[in-house]
Order: structure tokens, then C-alpha cells, then sequence
């Protein structure tokens, strides 16, 4: 019948691999076979295992298959071709992977970590091997990520006046009651002001001096105390209201990108490829860490699970680095980013040398860079991981003709 037909039977191993490419769910018939990797992959949840002496009685048990069940077995199918097998590259990194949670037994991942998206070759276990130190599992456990954040801002400008957008993002953040500490990553060549000299803040404010890598804003700082981080630049002008938004919606999305300023790309068939547009429209693909909240340990996985090589193409340019963040993500999460309320002033940052009276060939340079590297990224990841989206999330009543005392976040719409 149609609920069944996706199931096939096999011989071999080779062939089990070709159908859960195919999302068949393969039906083993061979008592004593060890399957592949089936010291962490439990494979009662992607095929049927018979006995071989009870043949006879293996169609009737996949005729009794409901369609749910038929549907979830496809979709672990899918799930174990992508994580394990879908290269040889990831044929060898599961297999050094297992032997070295083998050798290491006490740091070894659980075997839910295999079993469950993302898998367990993206559930570093030098993070942690703990269900809810990770973005992805608060909803297996029916628990929610802790109410503080932490905001990380990269800073490459010297502070040279009380005015600058830097002291007043400061102050806007540390008013968030749900702010936990605010860090500045000085990227700047000249020393930061003396303690004396930034604003008086509620929560600690910490100074870490870092390289001029763009790349090291998403190094994995022992500094930050909390799930949850909020990427910002030095140019970023946000509210507090805003924050304290955002912040509620990245709860509900712990494994997602969830801030402000929006981009997108598309297929350019004139030129045969990728591009990226900073265009507003009602469809994005990215949402930029230029104010931004994400889970901390996207900086393990930035850090340490992708190439040093596509790491250093970022630090070379210094560019890109968000858009790769974006990329990263939505290869977890198959998922695109959440964006929030209406920030349309946001810019593509430009070097710090370039912040005074940039000429055009220079804005150029910088936003032909960045289509590059959309091309770049596509091409290591083999595929194009961004997903598009024409979700937004705004407050409750947001520009709504109602009186302002009913609105939680009434200052939104002021700002």
C-alpha cells in the first residue's frame, strides 16, 4: 500500500547506505549483523530489524507500520545520511570521533548526542556533555535557558569623547534587568580609557583585550557567564526596551539568531552564482552580529569546529566574520534566524580606518568582499546552508491604535 512503499528490503551494507539516502527505511534480515557505527547510532529508530528465520512474518509487520511512525523512521534515515555518511569525510570524522570518546570514556558524548539533532559531531565534548549546556535540547527536557545575558562588544575605535554611540550603548544595556555583564572586546590599537573614564554601570563591566582578528569576537571567552550572549558593535545604537525584547524572543529560540539588522542573498543567474544584498525587503537569510543574541556555545563551534583555513580567509579580509556565524548556524539548525522589530539603519560596518569619509571605492571593496565570501562559505559547506525567511516578531500591539498604557513595550515605538 502507499504507507508502506518507501520500505525496501537489502543484502548488504552498501545498499542500507544507498536507501536511507533514498529515505527508504531498510528491513535487516540478518541475525549477527553489526551495523555501521552502532556503538553510538541506534538503529531501531531508522530500520526495521527482523529475525531471519521468522521471513514470512516480515511483510505483515510492515504492513502494520502507522504513517507516523513511517515518517519519523524516514526522517532519522535523512538525519543519520546527513550527520555520518552523506561524505567520506564524515565517514572518517565519525570514526576518529568514536574512537576517541572510546579512549577519553569519562568526556565521551551520550549516546543521545548521536541520535538526536544536530548529532554528535557538532556536540563537542570538550564544551560539555551535558544535555542543557547545549541550544539544542531544551525542548526534549521541557526547560527553558537562564534569564540573564551576557553582552559582548567589539571595540576597534579609541574612546575619545563622552558622546560616542559606545558609552551610551553601554548605558542603554546595563539598564536590561536581564543583563548579567557587559564585555569589551578592545580590538583597538591604541590602550583603553581608564576605569574611571566608563559609565557607571549596575552589572560588572569587564575590558578583554583582544587582536585586531575579526574572528576573535567569537572566541569561546571563559569571561562569559551566561547561555546567552548579545553581539554588538561599537556603532550599534539599540534601547533598552529593545534589548529586553529581543532577549524574550531568543528564549523561545535558544538555538537561533535572533537580532536586528537583516541581509539576504540570492542566485544570480547573470553571473552564475551567489549574492548578497543588503536590500530591505520583506525576506532575509541573515541577521547580523552586530546586534544580535545567540547561544555561547556557537563560539566553541566557531572556534573549533570550523577550518582554520575558512577562519583565516575571514581575519585576511577582516570581513565576513558575522555572515559566517550565519552560515554556521543555519548548518546546525537547518533553520533560518529570527529577526525582531523594525532597526532599518543599521550599515555593514567598515574598517575602523575607514569610519571618517570613506570614499565609495572603499564601500565598494567592502560589500564585493562580502559577496565573495557568501560564495566561499557556499562552496566549503559544499551547499548553500542559509534558509530564507519573511518571519518577524514584534510585541504584542506594536504600532496598534490602542492606548500605550497596554503595551508592555511602548517605548519600541519611539525609538
Amino acid at each position: 500500500s502507499g504507507s508502506w512503499k518507501h520500505c525496501s528490503f537489502i543484502i548488504s551494507p552498501p545498499i542500507c547506505l544507498s536507501l536511507i539516502q533514498a529515505a527508504c527505511i531498510p528491513v535487516l534480515l540478518s541475525n549477527g549483523w553489526e551495523l555501521p557505527f552502532s556503538e553510538v547510532i541506534d538503529w531501531s529508530k531508522s530500520a526495521i530489524v527482523g529475525d531471519e528465520r521468522l521471513l514470512l512474518q516480515i511483510p505483515s509487520t510492515v504492513r502494520c507500520l502507522p504513517s507516523d511512525k513511517i515518517l519519523a523512521f524516514q526522517q532519522q534515515t535523512q538525519f543519520l545520511w546527513e550527520a555520518y555518511f552523506s561524505s567520506v569525510e564524515k565517514i572518517v570524522q565519525t570514526t576518529l570521533e568514536i574512537i576517541k570518546d572510546r579512549i577519553f570514556h569519562q568526556a565521551s558524548r551520550p549516546r543521545f548526542f548521536w541520535n538526536t539533532l544536530p548529532g554528535g559531531l557538532l556536540a563537542l565534548p570538550e564544551y560539555s556533555t551535558h544535555l542543557s549546556d547545549f541550544p539544542f535540547y531544551y525542548l526534549q527536557q521541557g526547560s527553558s535557558p537562564s534569564s540573564k545575558f551576557t553582552a559582548l562588544i567589539r571595540a576597534v575605535s579609541p574612546v575619545v569623547s563622552l558622546s560616542q554611540p559606545i558609552l551610551k550603548l553601554i548605558q542603554a544595556v546595563s539598564r536590561s534587568p536581564y543583563c548579567a555583564q557587559i564585555i569589551v572586546l578592545w580590538s583597538c590599537e591604541k590602550p583603553p580609557p581608564l576605569s574611571t573614564k566608563w559609565p557607571q554601570t549596575a552589572v560588572p563591566l569587564t575590558i578583554i583585550h583582544a587582536s585586531s582578528k575579526v574572528s576573535d569576537r567569537f572566541l569561546p571567552y571563559s569571561a562569559i557567564g551566561t547561555e546567552a550572549v548579545l553581539s554588538l558593535d561599537e556603532q550599534t545604537s539599540l534601547s533598552t526596551g529593545e534589548v529586553d525584547f529581543a532577549f524574550m524572543v531568543w528564549r523561545s529560540f535558544p538555538d537561533r539568531i535572533v537580532g536586528f539588522p537583516m541581509r539576504s542573498h540570492f542566485w544570480d543567474t547573470s553571473r552564475n552564482q551567489w549574492s548578497y544584498t543588503s536590500k530591505w525587503t520583506n525576506e532575509f537569510s541573515m541577521v547580523l552580529t552586530a546586534a544580535a543574541f545567540y547561544h555561547r556555545y556557537y563560539h566553541s563551534l566557531f572556534t573549533n569546529y570550523l577550518p582554520v583555513r575558512i577562519r583565516s580567509f575571514v581575519d585576511q579580509i577582516a570581513n565576513c566574520e558575522d555572515i559566517l556565524m550565519n552560515f554556521l548556524v543555519s548548518a546546525i539548525t537547518k533553520l533560518p534566524p529570527i529577526k525582531v522589530t523594525q532597526k532599518k539603519q543599521h550599515r555593514d560596518a567598515p574598517l575602523p580606518q575607514l569610519l571618517k569619509s570613506a570614499p565609495p571605492s572603499n564601500r565598494n571593496l567592502r560589500f564585493s568582499q562580502r559577496q565573495e565570501c557568501v560564495n566561499q562559505f557556499a562552496a566549503w559547506f559544499g551547499y548553500m546552508p542559509l534558509v530564507h525567511s519573511q518571519f518577524r516578531l514584534d510585541p504584542v500591539l506594536f504600532k496598534d491604535q490602542v492606548s500605550v498604557l497596554r503595551k508592555k513595550y511602548r517605548h519600541l515605538e519611539r525609538d
